[in-house]
């Protein structure tokens, strides 16, 4: 009865407006206009100390995302009736997007050795995975096998270890490369992986035109962010040119290039800083093909994007939306016929980042927030990030929370169900043009500096997304900006979590000795013959150095010895060490504690003669920097003489840049999880070198099991994820002050 009541008040309700409708023609557009002045009024009353115009929320690109948009804000919007599978394909690339297919679901997942990573990944593709995406451990990225001296504290730590074709034959038995989509994130050390992926492929039995997946391939944004990079930018941009024409002639299913602005968010650029230097990117590689004479056809249809999803949600969605629009505009202007040269497809990955060790299973919804992110914005594939990764390696367990998110927004949600249900929203249409707007006018101070290789030399664009992340890290430790569990509503004990270990001297001698066998089996002068044409193409610059490397992998040359021969001509990149200044401490001096500690430093000074003086570094090849230059910057504010020690550093080398700079304390930055091969060696290295005196302090992703370990092993200070860096710079200057007070004492 009451169901019944219900449904006929509903039809009297519209029965109702549809006689106003009739009778009244005018009547909604005045009463819009008076509910407009009226809601003013009465939103003025819930804010008496401030004004309507300002509610709402300054985003970190300077976009004022308002408390309440109105058909008024889609005013002059030039694409807010368009079409998806049309120009300018702001609402997704294919006319049905995920009403007829879905995203794929690829996790990107590696470690240990390949047979490892090979059980992880059969068991995700029967559990709901539907690609393989590979991560290798840094010595690949690198250029290095597991055999060198630079690499004893990364091999199979971060990714999984490969040095030769039979490794990759390894990572890929039993699944059917003809079948199975492929992506390798690889930028370093690409032509070597691509080349032992077709190979192993090859020798698999399937041909390399059967071959589908992507390598990223994209070096610009190395040298900004992750500096996975081995050679300098202009022969680096030659082999992504090489790359890109031999997939365009022998694999056109596969992508050459996955243009990347997750690194950059995750780094600390914003969403606009992101967008603007990844579309500048990939503006510069379509420009790296052309000038080899390939036609924007044969090959723009290949190009791929990948970005990050962060917690800014509307502004994710939005980005997303207006990377196809000015992708679309982009290209225009190299006049393809193909519309597919116009499309920007994408895969995207929640962030890193945005995951704590405070509180960690938080992360679940964190990561359930961004992957909806990802699919109301329209991305192509998808990686959910699992809830421990910013303790260690993800479990089985955590995996499949992860992999399980995407299944059920794809199979129960009904999402899948409407293409772009955003369009026509007054916020996010607006938020869309807004946000294409800030990435235009950073596109277009790229484009005079020269294009986005030039802004790359000149060190600007990675000093833009450093001074946005510290800006970032301040806002949290000053509590302007919340982070659950971390600075506002922390437990008053944390639990604890099975992490997974890699046993990194295991996996290493078991690459050694695999190493030694391939070597004792193959033909060393046709070896040699191989690597001697490569090394002899990049100096003459004449043939294709992927299909040069394809021959020399067939051969079982390995990794180190193929970048060994190009580094011959090209030279190994050495990056300069700069940091912001100013930043962190504009963003944070309104928080309590900050002027007071300034004091002590400085008091500090009056003191002991002169100001502590502190070396963050880099140990191993661990490149990902954000945090040891937030910090420096931070330390550099706070009134630290500061110094950076050079990345890729050894033990040995950063102990004597740190005893002939006459440092105090060495802050190791880590997050590559080779925290307890290289921090003791540092320690030891320091005594051996008589820096015994030298406090030595940890941060990073570190689980807390291994927290004593570190702490035996002379450690005087560990600071994980979530640490506010004025909390760690206090505990650093307490360490260094009684140090050198027991010191006085003794003499």
């Amino acid at each position: 009865m009451f169901l019944q009541t219900a449904s006929m008040a509903g039809l009297k309700f519209y029965e109702g407006q549809n006689h106003m409708q009739k009778n009244t023609p005018n009547s909604w557009p005045d009463l819009e206009a008076t509910q407009q002045k009226d809601w003013e009024a009465l939103a003025q009353k819930s804010i008496p100390q401030g004004k309507v115009e300002d509610l709402g929320w300054q985003t970190p690109d300077g976009i004022h995302l308002k408390a309440l948009y109105t058909k008024d804000d889609l005013h002059d919007l030039p694409f807010t009736n368009t079409y998806p599978g049309f120009e300018p394909f702001l609402r997704g690339p294919q006319a049905t997007m995920y009403a007829v297919r879905p995203w794929t679901i690829r996790q990107y997942a590696g470690f240990s050795t390949a047979q490892e990573s090979n059980a992880f990944y059969r068991q995700a593709l029967a559990n709901g995975g539907q690609g393989v995406s590979v991560a290798f451990d840094l010595p690949t990225h690198r250029g290095y096998d597991s055999d060198h001296p630079r690499v004893m504290g990364d091999v199979g730590k971060a990714g999984v270890a490969i040095d030769t074709v039979e490794d990759m034959k390894i990572l890929f038995d039993q699944i059917p490369l003809d079948q199975v989509s492929v992506s390798m994130t690889m930028n370093g050390g690409v032509l070597p992986i691509l080349a032992s992926y077709i190979v192993a492929a090859q020798e698999q039995g399937v041909d390399q035109a059967q071959l589908s997946g992507t390598i990223q391939n994209d070096i610009l944004k190395e040298f900004m962010v992750r500096n996975t990079y081995i050679y300098p930018p202009e022969p680096s941009m030659r082999i992504i040119g090489d790359i890109i024409e031999y997939t365009a002639q022998q694999m056109p299913k596969f992508n050459s290039i996955s243009i990347s602005g997750y690194h950059m968010q995750e780094a600390g650029a914003n969403q606009s800083l992101e967008l603007a230097f990844t579309l500048a990117d990939g503006q510069e590689y379509v420009k790296t093909a052309l000038a080899k004479g390939l036609d924007i056809d044969v090959f723009a249809g290949r190009l791929s994007f990948f970005f990050a999803i962060g917690m800014n949600f509307y502004l994710e969605i939005a980005k997303l939306r207006a990377a196809r629009l000015l992708w679309w505009r982009m290209m225009k202007a190299f006049h393809p016929k193909n519309p597919k040269s116009l499309m920007l497809r994408t895969h995207c990955q929640t962030s890193g980042w945005s995951l704590t060790e405070q509180d960690p299973y938080n992360n679940i919804v964190r990561t359930t927030i961004e992957a909806m992110a990802a699919v109301f914005g329209g991305t192509q594939s998808l990686h959910t990030n699992s809830f421990d990764e910013a303790i260690a390696l993800p479990t089985e367990f955590s995996a499949r929370i992860a992999r399980n998110t995407q299944l059920i927004i794809q199979e129960e949600s009904h999402m899948t169900s409407v293409v772009d249900p955003w369009a026509g929203s007054y916020m996010m249409e607006k938020l869309t043009q807004e946000m294409a707007d800030k990435a235009w006018e950073i596109i277009q101070e790229v484009e005079a500096m020269g294009g986005m290789t030039k802004a790359v030399e000149s060190g600007w664009a990675k000093l833009k997304i450093e001074a946005a992340a510290a800006q970032k890290q301040a806002h949290i430790d000053s509590g302007k900006d919340t982070i659950v569990g971390v600075n506002k509503y922390q437990l008053a004990q944390e639990d604890s979590l099975q992490t997974r270990e890699v046993d990194n001297n295991k996996v290493r001698d078991l690459q050694i000795a695999f190493l030694k066998k391939i070597k004792a089996e193959r033909d060393p002068i046709k070896v040699r013959q191989a690597l001697d044409a490569i090394t002899q193409a990049a100096q003459d610059k004449t043939g294709n150095l992927l299909d040069l490397t394809v021959q020399a992998m067939r051969l079982r040359a390995t990794v180190g010895e193929v970048s060994d021969a190009l580094e011959k001509v090209f030279s190994r990149h050495r990056a300069d060490t700069q940091k912001v200044t100013g930043v962190y401490a504009m963003a944070y001096d309104s928080a309590q504690g900050w002027a007071k500690l300034q004091e002590e430093i400085a008091q500090f000074g009056q003191t002991f003669g002169r100001r502590p003086r502190v070396m963050i570094a880099k140990l191993g090849q661990d490149g990902h920097d954000r945090g040891a230059k937030v910090v420096a910057t931070a330390f550099a504010d706070l009134g630290f003489d500061v110094d950076i020690g050079t990345l890729f550093q050894t033990p040995q080398e950063c102990a004597r840049q740190a005893i002939e700079n006459d440092v105090h304390a060495v802050g190791v930055s880590t997050l590559a999880a080779g925290h307890k091969t290289l921090v003791p060696e540092i320690i030891a290295e320091l005594k051996r070198q008589g820096g015994q005196e030298i406090v030595v302090f940890v941060g990073g992703v570190i689980p807390r099991q291994d927290y004593e370990y570190l702490f035996e092993a002379g450690v005087k200070g560990i600071y994980g994820p979530g640490t506010p860096i004025p909390a760690s710079a206090k505990d650093v200057l307490e360490h260094i002050r009684s140090h050198l007070l027991s010191t006085q004492a003794k003499v």
